[in-house]
């Protein structure tokens, strides 16, 4: 039994449990979560709208459709390239088209609304309350039945189509405003002209299309024949026409990906299967939309590629098949980085070491007192004693590991009143408390983000001291956060699949309930990233293989969205109003450059950067765009600055200077170090410590080669401006390790340590 498996077997038979007590605990290795909250601390919603069968699963939160589980009223849900809404009066589906909104900031959010929709729904009864009816890895089910009379709507992500089920009698459409209709040889079509868009809705054979009014249509269903669907189509032409009503009647039932990472070649490659069901006449499959980052590069793909979307994630290109696949090279990272000897600046860094020991402990905890900051708090530390350790200073070393363990060991052990984990049985999710100002607890978010921190620190720990991070010890809660965010069974009881990772996105949500009518939204990227590469270090750390096979595709997969949706590497995404060059927030129908908290454009940049670490090489793999990227930093300031000429509490005109110095050092190892401040402000994630050791060993190493790979998921590549490389790879296993490298150069690794060559 997996560690994974064990933990949901505890759950579900609440082992050494005793039932009727309150906040009842429950054991894990030697640490305690809870079944309920302590006090009065505050509990996880409830999700009760979900139909009697999804009930019996883990709830699917952090979704690009949570809202429906969670509202009554539920917000629009933004498929792409469509978008739907629930209603009283029936299912609407839109197409929804740009809208670029200035700011008070001089800039501009680009939204793509849900507006002038279609509404389907029956014609002989009231749709009742939408729920969750089904889901698969990027389809849904929505169901809105009125007692017994059943009315059932299926959509799924890059799908055109959205398709009806109605238990009795006729189906009814209704049009935002009157629309022209357009002629066609197939009486089962109904195709529209509405402002220049153009819908169609496909109805079985015998169906007979009545026109209530101007913008009211009926369709008189066959007896037995109680289905339809309705599409957006990429333009008006007949051929495009003709393509959707092939397709039109291939239902969608499932939706699957499947991953395998490659260590030979360094490479992750993602399947995507589409399982439909011919309503009537051949079976001729799916038509799927796909994203940018599914088509882009993609060679296996390109030749079959027809109509175009334009969207708010950028072109969704239609592909007529039930399967696809995509290659992503996967460019490793290491926990950390050796130590610089007679470095130009070796006193700097002595300097800051001395400084940062002294307030280690303080800096473990600076802010806020929740499992967010405090699992921050001890990344940071983490950093510091990865720096010290290599350094040489094993006695400073080991003082810091006993304080981080100790610290870990309160969180962990469910003695204290205040800091706890707690487990919620209805939802199928894990809770910590105390809860923070981003809503964990109340609205579920961010837990990718906060457990990302805590499993990271956890797997670097365990290279250190492998008994004290067991699964019998303090390793057994590390693996409930790990199944809280990254379960990869389908329809558990106790977890859902992949709680907050979008599979066809490509990237995470952060909102547990998705609230808003822009949909759900992601901030910090970089953040998800770090979760990944944590659970990469601790799967390769436990020897659990499959746990570091999805910790790769969950890295890979968002690294190459974030190109695509977050910095637009590719120009593909940004249209040409939009003048800012990366995004800072990610909605389902729109996105910004703007935080949750301010609108000073240095943390609006930062949020997608932090914390930068070993693991964060991606970001540099434009170079060119990197120092694009800063330098429209001098001009968002100075419109900040002016907007603000007398702000309250104004945070320090250098804030995370030490971000984007370590960011720069990704193109420009000497500038970054000729602007760096050591006594300027640092980012509460972050050391000035790790922050100079970062940019002396990128101007040591070189920048990062993402050309050369190497057959072991822990390495690193970097490469001199004369052609020299430093090859780096980590061995976590007991035995020694042979890593070869793509071009040619290998390296013997002994068990538990970093191997350097050149």
């Amino acid at each position: 039994m997996t560690s994974l498996h064990a933990i949901g077997v505890a759950l579900m038979l609440g082992l050494g449990v005793a039932t009727a007590a309150p906040a009842q605990a429950v054991k894990a290795g030697a640490g305690s979560y809870f079944l309920a909250p302590k006090g009065g601390d505050p509990a996880m919603p409830a999700a009760p709208l979900r139909t009697p069968e999804m009930l019996q699963r883990a709830a699917p939160t952090n979704q690009w459709y949570s809202t429906l589980i969670f509202n009554a009223k539920p917000e629009v849900i933004f498929v792409q390239p469509l978008s739907v809404k629930a209603t009283p009066a029936g299912l609407e589906l839109a197409l929804p088209g740009k809208e670029v909104r200035p700011t008070e900031r001089r800039d501009v959010e680009i939204h793509y609304p849900h507006t002038d929709p279609l509404v389907v729904s029956p014609a002989a009864f009231a749709p009742g309350p939408a729920r969750l009816a089904k889901q698969s890895d990027w389809a849904i089910d929505i169901a809105m039945a009125q007692g017994a009379d059943q009315f059932t709507a299926t959509a799924a992500h890059g799908s055109p189509y959205v398709s009806f089920a109605i238990s009795r009698g006729d189906a009814r459409v209704r049009l935002p405003f009157a629309g022209a209709r357009i002629g066609v040889a197939d009486s089962r079509v109904l195709a529209l002209n509405l402002k220049g868009k153009t819908y169609a809705v496909f109805g079985p054979a015998g169906v007979a299309w009545e026109q209530v009014g101007p913008s009211e249509w009926t369709a008189r269903l066959p007896a037995g024949k109680g289905y339809l669907s309705a599409a957006a189509l990429p333009d008006a032409k007949a051929e495009t026409l003709a393509l959707f009503t092939r397709h039109a009647y291939a239902f969608i039932q499932d939706t699957r990906v499947s991953w395998q990472y490659q260590p030979e070649r360094s490479q992750v490659e993602s399947t995507f299967t589409v399982s439909t069901r011919a309503m009537e006449g051949p079976d001729n499959g799916p038509l799927l939309g796909l994203y940018p980052h599914q088509w882009f590069n993609n060679a296996s793909v390109q030749p079959q590629l027809g109509g175009t979307y334009d969207t708010v994630r950028g072109p969704i290109r239609l592909l007529a098949a039930a399967q696809f696949k995509t290659q992503r090279a996967y460019n490793g990272f290491v926990p950390y980085w050796p130590g610089l000897k007679d470095a130009p600046r070796q006193g700097e860094l002595t300097e800051v070491i001395d400084k940062d020991l002294r307030e280690a402990r303080r800096m473990m905890l600076q802010e806020g007192d929740d499992a967010y900051w405090q699992g921050k708090g001890l990344q940071r530390t983490l950093m510091l004693l990865d720096v010290v350790e290599q350094q040489g200073d094993l006695k400073s070393r080991d003082k810091l590991l006993e304080m981080m363990k100790k610290r870990v060991e309160e969180w962990f052990s469910g003695e204290s009143r205040k800091t706890y984990f707690a487990y919620d049985k209805s939802l199928g999710a894990v809770a910590s408390y105390p809860e923070n100002a981003f809503f964990t607890v109340r609205q579920i978010n961010d837990h990718h983000f906060t457990y990302g921190y805590w499993i990271r620190v956890m797997a670097e720990l365990a290279l250190r001291d492998p008994a004290w991070a067991s699964q019998q010890q303090w390793g057994g809660m590390v693996d409930l956060l790990v199944a809280d965010i990254a379960t990869t069974e389908r329809g558990r009881v106790d977890f859902p699949f992949l709680r907050n990772f979008d599979a066809y996105e490509g990237h995470s949500w952060a909102s547990g309930i998705d609230l808003g009518d822009l949909g759900n939204n992601q901030e910090s990227s970089s953040e998800a990233i770090n979760a990944w590469a944590g659970l990469i270090l601790w799967g390769e750390v436990t020897g659990n293989a499959a746990l570091r096979d999805l910790g790769v595709f969950l890295y890979a997969t968002e690294a190459d969205a974030i190109d695509h949706y977050w910095f637009d590497v590719h120009r593909l995404v940004f249209p040409p109003e939009y003048k800012n060059a990366e995004v800072s927030q990610v909605f389902g129908g729109a996105y910004k450059h703007n935080t949750w908290w301010t609108d000073e454009p240095r943390q609006i940049k930062g949020i997608n950067l932090l914390p930068i670490t070993s693991a964060s090489l991606y970001l540099g793999r434009s170079p060119a765009y990197v120092q694009r990227n800063l330098d429209t930093l001098p001009g968002e300031t100075a419109i900040y600055e002016a907007r603000n000429a007398k702000p309250r509490n104004p945070p320090p005109a250098d804030v995370w200077q030490d971000i984007f110095a370590k960011y720069q050092a990704l193109a420009d190892p000497a500038k970054a170090l000729a602007k760096w401040n050591r006594w300027g402000s640092f980012e509460l994630g972050d050391s000035r410590t790790h922050g100079l050791h970062w940019m002396l060993s990128l101007q040591a190493m070189g920048l990062p080669d993402f050309e050369t790979t190497a057959n072991t998921p822990l390495f690193s590549v970097f490469k001199r401006a004369d052609g020299r490389k430093t090859y780096l790879a980590f061995n976590a296993s007991k035995t020694p390790l042979t890593v070869r490298f793509s071009d040619g150069h290998t390296l013997l690794v002994p068990p538990g340590t970093l191997g350097q060559g050149q």
